[in-house]
Parts: C-alpha cells; sequence; structure tokens
C-alpha cells in the first residue's frame, strides 16, 4: 500500500487564504499564525519606532517594516514569512510585494504558538538565506537571543535589563525593558 503524498504549497496557497488567516510557508510546509498578544505588538511598535529614527538620524538607506510584511526568502514560491521586524540594506531587494531575498537584520518576538518556529525552523531558515543577523525576544523569559551570522559569532543571549548591542550598527544598543 503506498503512503498518501505530503502536500507542498506555494505563495499561491499563501494568497489563496481568506482575509484574516496569515500564515508562513518554509519549504512548501504552511504555518498557520495565531493573533499576537498586546505585549508582542507594543514590542514591535516600539523596536520599529527606535530603529527607523536611528536610521534617519544617521541619514541610512536602510528601511524597516513591521509585520505584517512579506519576505520571499529563496525566490522560489515555497518560502515566505512576515518577520515581526525586517531590516533591509539593499533597495534591489524591495519591490511593491515586498522584500525578494534575505532582510539583513529579523527580529521575532515569541509567542506562545511560535517558539518552536522561532528557535528551530526559522532560525535554520534565516541562516542559510542569507540573514545577517537574527534576534529572538521572549517575552516570558525576558531574553533576548542573538545570532550574528555575518561574523559567525554563535548565540549571545541578554536579558530584557541588558543595553543590547546591535550588529549590523556599532552605534546601536537597545534595551528592551526601556520600550515596555
Amino acid at each position: 500500500m503506498a503512503l498518501a503524498k505530503e502536500r507542498t504549497y506555494t505563495i499561491d496557497d499563501i494568497y489563496a487564504l481568506p482575509d484574516g488567516q496569515r500564515a508562513e510557508l518554509i519549504d512548501g510546509q504552511m504555518y498557520m499564525m495565531a493573533p499576537p498578544r498586546r505585549v508582542h505588538q507594543k514590542l514591535i511598535t516600539e523596536l520599529v519606532s527606535l530603529i527607523h529614527r536611528h536610521i534617519k538620524d544617521r541619514n541610512g538607506s536602510c528601511e524597516v517594516y513591521p509585520a505584517p510584511f512579506a519576505v520571499f526568502l529563496n525566490k522560489d514560491g515555497r518560502n515566505y514569512v512576515e518577520p515581526d521586524v525586517s531590516v533591509i540594506c539593499d533597495k534591489d531587494k524591495l519591490n511593491d510585494e515586498g522584500c525578494i531575498g534575505a532582510p539583513d537584520w529579523i527580529i521575532e518576538i515569541i509567542s506562545p504558538s511560535t517558539s518552536r518556529m522561532d528557535y528551530g525552523i526559522k532560525l535554520f531558515k534565516y541562516r542559510t538565506a542569507g540573514v545577517r543577523e537574527y534576534w529572538i525576544v521572549n517575552p516570558f523569559t525576558r531574553t533576548v537571543n542573538i545570532y550574528d551570522f555575518e561574523n559567525d559569532a554563535g548565540t549571545t543571549q541578554y536579558s530584557f535589563d541588558d543595553k543590547i548591542p546591535v550588529c549590523i550598527y556599532e552605534d546601536l544598543n537597545i534595551c528592551i525593558s526601556d520600550l515596555l
């Protein structure tokens, strides 16, 4: 007896979802997304505002986007994510649909339903796609894991009370506690 074949989804399936329903697509597998909690949204808002101000004050060329913002990681039709915060420095990657290729810096804020994805599947996917820096902000443990993929520096964990250095901006440090 033959085994049932697992379905491979594409970006067309993401765009066919009913209004208001969100999902991400990694290697053809669809992962549904639950609505975020208030602290999740507050952190996104504050981080985007702080990063945007930093870029503007220095006449920087990077752009910062909050979720939902489409990131087509591998240009293959089988990988679509909506990071909580995306910073893109190569404007050639941007079009009206979102970001085509890897953002320079991605921040994900843990929700009860996303922990496994953010610490596992997305960590691997972001690294292999070419993301330079990846932050996992965990409001439950009040920790931030920093992955500096560009310098292959491994993982550094900080508390919300620490001044966290941003790898792609040498003159930017963020204290998460100051944002809450």
